[in-house]
């Protein structure tokens, strides 16, 4: 459910209430909506009247979000998830248990940093490893308030957080994950324009002639020597398909029909092969 900030504000009447030693104006007094809303069954009614509530709270959430403002996601986007927020704590909310606001601004809170902990970060973490980044980052900024500014090695925090060294490292190497590095930006600060893409590798295609050969050696071991020898020739020893006729004496058009039926046959036996053992691949080029 999304809510939006009504043109002339609600019907239900504000009050400056104190929250940490601030007056907030976006407080306002509900306690009669929520005892009507308590009371009601599903249906427009309650609809309506939850409505009202909302609109009348959605300053105290937009307040909230703007907390957040400038660590990468919109103003807009967040008020949206504080709204939802909202929305959950007065579905959430029992009058007897103390004012609204006390709960509704944790409620609120928390839907705002598990929107941060579930979609903005770049690379897919590990919820374990996004709760270790969390402690590793405490410690480390307590470390560096008490120590002077020196950056702490990682006993030093595995020891103020209670974690293993590993457990440190994984956490320092998912500080660097919340967000990511463009294919096209510089990695050199010369003119020769060195981007990361270029650090990246390339396919080899030398490695599927390895993989061809390997698929095509059975099949070459078992055919008779005399087509070995004519395949050798033409493809390794690179003769014309005249001069191998000339050299075993046979005819040219001899020589083209041994080639064509030499090269089908141990194609389709790497291939069989290659089946059997349920991988998709074997010779693709005719050896």
């Amino acid at each position: 459910m999304l809510v939006e900030t009504p043109a002339h504000g609600s019907d239900i009447p504000a009050r400056p209430r104190v929250s940490g030693g601030r007056v907030h104006d976006d407080a306002p007094d509900t306690a009669s909506g929520f005892a009507r809303l308590t009371g009601l069954p599903d249906g427009p009614e309650r609809e309506a009247i939850r409505d009202e509530l909302a609109r009348a709270w959605l300053p105290m959430a937009h307040r909230i979000a703007s907390r957040f403002r400038n660590r990468g996601e919109s103003l807009e986007d967040l008020r949206q998830v504080a709204a939802l927020g909202l929305v959950k704590a007065i579905d959430r909310y029992e009058p007897g248990r103390g004012a609204f606001e006390s709960y509704a601004v944790p409620t609120i809170t928390g839907e705002i940093k598990r929107h941060f902990r579930d979609r903005m970060w770049a690379l897919r973490v590990p919820r374990r490893v996004q709760d270790l980044r969390n402690k590793v980052r405490v410690a480390r900024r307590e470390l560096i308030e008490t120590a002077g500014g020196s950056t702490p090695s990682a006993a030093e925090i595995a020891e103020r957080a209670g974690l293993t060294e590993d457990e440190v490292n994984a956490g320092l190497e998912a500080l660097e994950s919340f967000s990511t590095l463009s294919l096209d930006a510089e990695m050199s600060s010369s003119d020769d324009g060195f981007s990361l893409a270029d650090t990246i590798g390339a396919d080899e295609e030398a490695y599927d002639v390895v993989i061809d050969r390997e698929a095509a050696k059975e099949g070459l071991r078992r055919l008779p020597e005399r087509e070995r020898t004519i395949l050798y020739m033409r493809f390794f020893e690179d003769m014309t398909q005249s001069r191998i006729a000339d050299q075993l004496g046979i005819s040219q058009m001899h020589v083209s029909r041994l080639i064509s039926r030499c090269c089908a046959r141990v194609r389709a036996e790497a291939l069989d092969q290659a089946a059997r053992h349920g991988r998709d691949g074997g010779a693709r080029r005719t050896p």
